[in-house]
């Protein structure tokens, strides 16, 4: 978008690259300690109604200016899906915490595999003039709408579900973990069991017994 529709130079990109990576760097960190404080769920939907506020400085700025808003939309985009995996990890039994996340992001991305696909096909329907002989497309248009449509579904499925902020992690609350403990200290007393039956049977047998037992 910012070489094929605006025309900027290597140089320009890479700079509006590097302010949209420390934008997003910058949200994670912030919107993350902040859900810590108002919740997760808030923070959530919260920064997702700013991002899509800021969806079409970010989309249509076709000058320098762009850096100011690729700034502050890839920290709404990172703030927003940097608490969701402790989101997830919350709403998730002990047993299938990992599974849960990893499982969700994977699915992410395979659902988001024909994107690339999608855009290209949406392009064409909004065609620019051409430079030279390289077709040109508003992708910045298309950008706005599946990012739009990203935003209400986070938004719609945020609000709707539970949250269990600040859930313990911690060995002593997991209960399957506890469970488990449990079952290994009755196998404990099940063993220690067998080894006074085992050295009474040998009293019976007639084994020999220390005098200083017999006296205690």
């Amino acid at each position: 978008m910012l070489t094929n529709q605006y025309n900027f130079s290597p140089d320009k990109v890479t700079v509006t690259q590097v302010v949209a990576n420390l934008g997003a760097m910058s949200g994670g960190t912030v919107i993350g300690y902040c859900s810590s404080i108002f919740g997760r769920r808030f923070s959530i939907i919260f920064i997702s109604i700013i991002g899509g506020a800021l969806l079409y400085p970010y989309c249509f700025v076709s000058d320098a200016r762009i850096i100011a808003p690729a700034f502050f939309e890839q920290f709404c985009v990172q703030g927003a899906w940097g608490v969701i995996p402790i989101h997830l990890m919350e709403l998730s039994p002990g047993s299938f915490r990992t599974f849960v996340v990893g499982t969700s992001y994977q699915l992410g991305n395979l659902v988001s595999s024909a994107s690339s696909t999608i855009e290209a096909t949406l392009g064409e329907r909004f065609p620019l003039p051409p430079k030279g002989k390289v077709k040109r497309y508003q992708y910045g248009k298309v950008i706005c709408i599946f990012m739009g449509c990203v935003y209400v579904y986070v938004i719609l499925l945020t609000f709707l579900g539970p949250e269990y902020r600040n859930r313990a992690f911690d060995v002593e609350h997991d209960d399957d973990l506890g469970k488990v403990k449990g079952l290994s200290n009755v196998r404990g007393a099940n063993h220690s069991a067998e080894g006074t039956v085992g050295e009474e049977s040998d009293v019976e047998k007639g084994g020999s017994v220390p005098v200083e037992n017999v006296r205690a």
